[in-house]
């Protein structure tokens, strides 16, 4: 197995790749807009970005759930550590199910990315997906940038960090940057299209209806 250096190398080198093609698309449109072309939906990436920092924890939770090994830890340890820690028996289920209760509400999570970018989404009552989306800004994005600079230290030897259910402190540096990169990435395209959607709906309480062509 790849070094963890290197893994938060490529990982790295993946988001900065995904953020300069944001700007990029960002500018083009600016520039189309200008010179009076047609462009997309503002912020049509947004979700996207959201599903791309999900992608890897979605894989490596999906891989536990039906029974692979992932950073030296099986899916039978999984699902063991979770009857441990007193997980619900609908929780446990799924998980003997091959399912992972967290990849369902990440997948809950993406939906109300996209919610609050289409044009479907701008015909719900603003409250409906303002409320779970403030909600979630104002706890993953703290959550996971405060998360990856402990990572950052913890991966520089400034601080310690325990192996907890893994075999070594490299497995779980592994882990924890799959997870504090999903949660991060997660928080911020969904500040980002909170704000979007903030702006397009202001004035509006209820239902914004759709423009026809």
């Amino acid at each position: 197995m790849d070094s963890v250096t290197g893994a938060v190398t490529h990982a790295l080198g993946l988001v900065g790749a995904l953020l300069t093609g944001a700007v990029a698309m960002a500018v083009t449109g600016r520039r189309n807009a200008a010179a009076g072309a047609p462009t997309g939906p503002p912020g049509r990436w947004i979700p996207y970005l959201g599903v791309l920092t999900f992608l890897p924890y979605v894989a490596m939770k999906l891989h536990w759930a039906l029974g692979g090994t992932f950073a030296g830890v099986s899916g039978a340890e999984v699902l063991a550590q979770s009857e441990r820690n007193g997980a619900s028996g609908l929780w446990l289920t799924l998980e003997r199910w091959g399912l992972d209760a967290t990849v369902l509400m990440a997948l809950v999570g993406i939906l109300l990315l996209f919610c609050l970018i289409r044009p479907w989404g701008l015909r719900l009552p603003r409250w409906l997906p303002l409320t779970p989306a403030l909600i979630g800004t104002a706890t993953l994005v703290p959550y996971g940038l405060l998360g990856l600079g402990y990572l950052v230290l913890a991966q520089t030897g400034a601080v310690g960090i325990s192996s907890g259910a893994f075999h070594s402190e490299d497995d779980t540096l592994l882990v924890a940057w799959i997870g504090y990169t999903a949660f991060s990435g997660y928080g911020v395209a969904l500040l980002a299209a909170t704000r979007w959607y903030w702006r397009r709906t202001r004035g509006h309480g209820g239902p914004t209806p759709l423009r026809r062509p």
